[in-house]
């Protein structure tokens, strides 16, 4: 009896402990503090490791076609190069209050080390502007593993559900007018944002947490009491 009751004991806190961790939110993101409409700024993409046994060995971003950056810079990362990409356009175009030319069109971050492995993430960051004068912008991914896997993050979201590898979409606060970025109160607001966001997450976590718990604990006392009766 003893015997049976550590393996369901076993059994019921490893589910209690899947509840407490809560959804995963495996893919390439970007987000920003200070990337505001029409002015410049800082996006950083975050990339987790979906692998259990390889890592990721390169990142490329691409630039969408329709809204061209008059300056793009990137960021250096230890353990990574860097390279971009330009293109030559055949007529030019806005950016902005500039007229362009050329543009980037990729970066490529390449691990000159062990890359993110699995369990892990890490976060790549590129400078520029001006930001397109709308409310999102969709760049593209694509990751690379060292077992030969691509995985491209490129997809459209349409409708209310969340297409399987979602292309990583930047959300423009509108300019506070000076064109170098979002303001302070836009910066608070978009922090704000992003705690709430995180306090409901987190909420969820621990709600799904306590009932997995609940049913764990509820399932053992019902196991114990029925080994009782046989005894």
């Amino acid at each position: 009896m003893n015997r049976t009751i550590t393996r369901l004991s076993a059994v019921l806190f490893t589910t209690a402990l899947i509840g407490l961790a809560g959804p995963a939110y495996a893919h390439v993101g970007v987000s920003s503090t200070d990337a505001s409409q029409g002015g410049f700024g800082k996006a950083v993409f975050r990339v987790p490791n979906e692998s259990d046994t390889a890592s990721t060995t390169k990142l490329v971003i691409t630039f969408p076609d329709d809204t061209p950056f008059a300056f793009v810079t990137a960021g250096a990362k230890p353990g990574w190069k860097v390279s971009i990409k330009k293109e030559k356009l055949d007529e030019p175009a806005k950016a902005g209050d500039f007229d362009v030319t050329e543009v980037v069109r990729t970066v490529t971050w390449t691990t000159t080390g062990d890359g993110i492995q699995p369990s892990q993430f890490d976060e790549f960051a590129i400078s520029g502007g001006p930001f397109p004068e709308v409310a999102s912008i969709a760049f593209s991914a694509e990751q690379t593993y060292d077992d030969g896997e691509i995985v491209s993050w490129d997809e459209l979201q349409k409708g209310d559900t969340e297409p399987e590898h979602p292309a990583p979409t930047l959300t423009l606060v509108e300019s506070t007018g000076d064109h170098h970025g979002a303001g302070s109160a836009d910066t608070d607001d978009a922090k704000g944002a992003a705690d709430e966001s995180s306090n409901t997450t987190a909420f969820v976590a621990v709600a799904l947490g306590a009932a997995a718990l609940v049913v764990a604990t509820s399932a053992l006392v019902g196991t114990l009491r029925q080994n009782r009766r046989r005894a």
